[in-house]
């Protein structure tokens, strides 16, 4: 059986929203980013977020001693409207000790060709690219 998501999204006024998540947790929508993220902020948000996940988690399989992975997210949206993404550019900067560049390298390649749902339900419409950088403790 596929497993099912849930969310609710309730206004509370002028562009701004309140999601609430199936789990529990919540999060502040603004159309004019005045006092939140845009929904299209949280979509490149999303996207670092699950790429990210999967960096750390094919890190720490592969016995490597992180510790800090942060990913900056760039997109380009088209001019017209719906002003979708056109291109969405990953860049990790991964933190650690004696990190193998081999180790790092397949695990951001892994996320983005295999494991990241965000960015391979996005694929077909977008562009994405990524990029990473090491860093030494």
């Amino acid at each position: 059986m596929a497993a099912t998501m849930e969310a609710t999204v309730t206004w509370r006024d002028g562009l701004v929203f309140d999601g609430q998540s199936g789990t529990g947790h919540a999060v502040v929508m603004d159309g004019d980013k005045a006092v939140a993220a845009s929904p299209m902020e949280l979509v490149l948000m999303a996207a670092g977020g699950c790429s990210s996940v999967d960096v750390v988690s094919i890190l720490q399989k592969a016995r490597q001693q992180v510790a800090g992975v942060q990913c900056h997210v760039k997109g380009e949206r088209a001019d017209a409207i719906p002003a979708v993404f056109t291109t969405i550019y990953l860049h990790f900067l991964v933190r650690g000790t004696d990190l193998a560049e081999h180790h790092v390298e397949r695990a951001v390649a892994l996320s983005a060709d295999k494991y990241c749902s965000v960015a391979k339900m996005l694929e077909s419409s977008v562009q994405i690219t990524h990029s990473f950088a090491i860093e030494t403790e």
